[in-house]
């Protein structure tokens, strides 16, 4: 599996996005990618409780910890690489958690359009 360039969606330098939990498609913590990560887990969201129970109640249960895969489950705050998709669907359903722009990979930007993505900017407003 070949990595994409870690590039942000404002072009620079893709930044961490989390280790408590590790997140990311490679599991190194950031929202890199790759042709085989057909979810496109490039967008690091900030979850909030409306967004996890968005996500339970569409069957991808994030907030209940699964030691065996050393998963402690998710809470309000914690940083999170999601499916662009997945936030798409949230933001269409008024539950889309704030973004970490520069921990988001450019290519959710083949999925969400910048603008949108700009109005939820944690490191923007």
């Amino acid at each position: 599996m070949e990595m994409d360039k870690s590039i942000n969606v404002l072009g620079e330098t893709l930044v961490i996005c989390g280790d408590t939990p590790v997140t990311g498609f490679f599991r190194d913590g950031k929202c890199n990618t790759c042709a085989q990560d057909v979810g496109s887990h490039t967008v690091c969201i900030e979850a909030s409780n409306a967004f996890l129970e968005f996500s339970r109640s569409k069957g991808n249960d994030l907030s209940t910890p699964v030691p065996e895969y050393g998963f402690s489950g998710l809470k309000p705050g914690d940083s999170w690489c999601l499916c662009a998709a997945r936030w798409l669907q949230a933001y269409e359903e008024d539950k889309a958690p704030r973004v970490h722009l520069t921990k988001t990979h450019i290519r959710a930007l083949e999925i969400v359009p910048l603008e949108l993505l700009k109005r939820f900017g944690v490191d923007l407003n």
